[in-house]
């Protein structure tokens, strides 16, 4: 099945994998179902019977075995036929959902071992073969994508990651229509770099000049520099090209993963919160300027460490300024309300709990950008390197 895969079409993938376990396992049908940008349904890849053909995550079989990350069965109503739903992720990040046919004789454990290694193989081959279609990206969609929401989907590094050290899960809002705020990470074996931005202004406007800044944060992490160095090589990229008229407000991070350390240069509005054991508090970092508002601003990094255990919040002005009905801001002790009531979530499932509580909290349908990241540290077991 591998070498079948990997040989298919970038766009016939799921018929491949559909044809073996024809073949191999009597499946009698084989559906992908694929997230949407705004974590609510779960799309299929082909037309279905079912006039319903997105599917619910709270209240469907397919929506429980995403939330839960386990397979589950479903026995079909007027015969001995049972769908298999099997979370579709690679490396955190979650995709969606295969769901397999299969009599009710050929349902054992061994079977449905085969199934979820179909699942994680095409997880993988999934996000090869977006390089050269646009098939999977169309099926993503409930509506359609603003331009600058299109170039901020297409800059980040994925939803959710996980390693032994840590597991980290964002999202962004309004999904469809999001311009200026974004994420991004890449991992090393010893370190960790993130860095959480806010481009300001709307539309295409913000969405280019973020656009600027995480790859000129990107061009400069590439080069092997220190996060104070890469915050001030993009603003000097940022001046350059806008004059001071436009600026990115950004927290960029560096964690050690062999000691927790961590180095941070906080130049601009999103916030770190901190909640370790049952304590929440938000962590205060010396504010620095933003990165492009002033020529050759330097940058200098503070230090803390993590311990295992601790989860980080990550969240940009469009949370924690969000304003009521009444005119209440989404302050301080609300957000220390939601970080609790999200304790016992993964980390890929924080960052939509969350941003569901503040929609209740808005008092437009139109908000602006809000971007929620989580970051649960584990560390590395018994220091090895």
């Amino acid at each position: 099945m591998e070498k079948a895969v990997r040989a298919a079409a970038p766009y016939a993938l799921v018929d491949t994998v559909r044809d073996f376990l024809a073949t191999s396992h009597g499946a009698t049908s084989v559906q992908l179902y694929l997230v949407d940008y705004g974590l609510s349904v779960l799309n299929p890849l082909e037309p279905v019977a079912d006039p319903e053909q997105s599917r619910s995550l709270h209240n469907t079989p397919e929506g429980r075995a995403f939330g839960s990350q386990e397979p589950r069965e479903q026995q079909v109503r007027h015969g001995d036929a049972v769908d298999h739903h099997l979370p579709v992720t690679v490396r955190g990040e979650r995709l969606g959902i295969l769901t397999v046919r299969l009599p009710g004789e050929r349902s054992t454990p061994a079977a449905i071992d085969d199934l979820a290694h179909a699942a994680d193989l095409l997880g993988h081959e999934l996000l090869v073969a977006e390089r050269d279609t646009d098939l999977y990206q169309r099926v993503r969609r409930v509506s359609r994508l603003t331009l600058a929401a299109e170039m901020q989907w297409q800059l980040l590094p994925a939803r959710a990651c996980s390693a032994p050290e840590y597991a980290i899960g964002a999202q962004l809002e309004p999904a469809y229509s999001i311009h200026g705020d974004n994420y991004d990470w890449a991992a090393d074996r010893d370190e960790l770099t993130l860095a959480v931005t806010n481009g300001m202004g709307e539309g295409i406007r913000a969405s280019l000049l973020t656009n600027l800044a995480v790859n000129a944060l990107r061009n400069a992490r590439r080069a092997g520099i220190g996060v104070a160095d890469q915050a001030a090589l993009a603003d000097q990229a940022l001046y350059e090209q806008h004059r001071g008229d436009a600026y990115v407000s950004t927290l960029l991070l560096r964690f050690i993963l062999t000691t927790g350390r961590v180095e941070v240069v906080d130049a601009g509005s999103p916030q770190l919160w901190r909640k370790r054991g049952k304590k929440v508090e938000r962590i205060a970092l010396e504010a620095q300027l933003p990165l492009g508002m002033f020529e050759e601003t330097p940058y200098t990094a503070q230090e803390f460490h993590v311990e295992p255990g601790d989860r980080l919040l990550f969240l940009s002005d469009g949370v924690y300024e969000a304003v009521s009905p009444l005119g209440e801001v989404y302050g301080d002790r609300a957000l220390a309300r939601a970080i609790h009531s999200t304790s016992l979530l993964p980390a890929a499932a924080v960052p939509r709990a969350l941003l569901h509580e503040l929609a209740s909290h808005r008092a437009t349908e139109t908000p602006d950008d809000a971007l929620v990241l989580c970051l649960d540290w584990f560390g590395r077991a018994d220091g090895r390197p």
